[in-house]
């Protein structure tokens, strides 16, 4: 499935999602688990080991992540449909419209992948820069994995100019852009770029939650 087909069963399934956002309705605990391995099995090793580069690529995307999941909602509210949405029948818990407990958790430790990338910034790979190479790689292995869940009842595409390639370049390569450029940038550098991050990513939760526009 490489676009949404703007069928009415997609839509019928988008609003049951829409009336499913952040209740407790299919809550089980394997929220507590998922979250506790994330926290200790990955976060607080790669943090004993002072894998700061990792630990903020990581923030930085995840950072990222969340601030689409933000747009995705609100344009959910303008125009009755998200780009992307996530069905309460595949989740624990729905946190907004596109994005539920189990792949929020997935998106915070998706920049670890950082690591992977050349110790040399600048060398070049078939003649493209080695981050924005893997980049564009990592997003197209995201974007390609994103065909096959558009094709379940867990992920709906309603949209029909909505698909793989919007995702690709106006998604998944700034997510992993993003990560990769921070996992280079100076201490301080992180810190203000990730720390900006977050607390834009705060403020618009703080503010259009309670609103009800998210």
């Amino acid at each position: 499935m490489l676009w949404g087909d703007g069928s009415a069963a997609a839509m019928a399934a988008a609003d049951a999602a829409k009336a499913a956002v952040r209740t407790t309705a299919n809550f089980d605990w394997t929220f507590i688990t998922l979250l506790a391995l994330v926290v200790v099995g990955v976060y607080v090793p790669q943090i004993k080991k002072k894998n700061w580069n990792g630990v903020f690529a990581a923030l930085a995307l995840y950072g990222v992540h969340w601030l689409y999941e933000i747009v995705n909602a609100v344009i959910c509210h303008i125009w009755g449909y998200a780009l992307w949405t996530v069905s309460p029948s595949s989740t624990t818990f729905i946190l907004l419209i596109g994005v539920c407990w189990e792949l929020s958790l997935m998106f915070s430790i998706a920049g670890f992948t950082a690591d992977l990338l050349p110790e040399d910034k600048d060398k070049k790979i078939l003649g493209i820069n080695n981050r924005v190479f893997f980049a564009i790689g990592s997003a197209l292995g995201f974007a390609l994995f994103e065909i096959f869940l558009a094709s379940t009842p867990a992920f709906i595409w309603v949209y029909k100019w909505w698909g793989f390639l919007p995702v690709f370049i106006t998604t998944y390569i700034p997510f992993f852009l993003v990560s990769y450029l921070v996992y280079d940038m100076p201490r301080d550098k992180q810190k203000k770029v990730v720390g900006t991050l977050w607390i834009c990513v705060a403020i618009l939760l703080i503010v259009l939650i309670p609103l009800g526009v998210i």
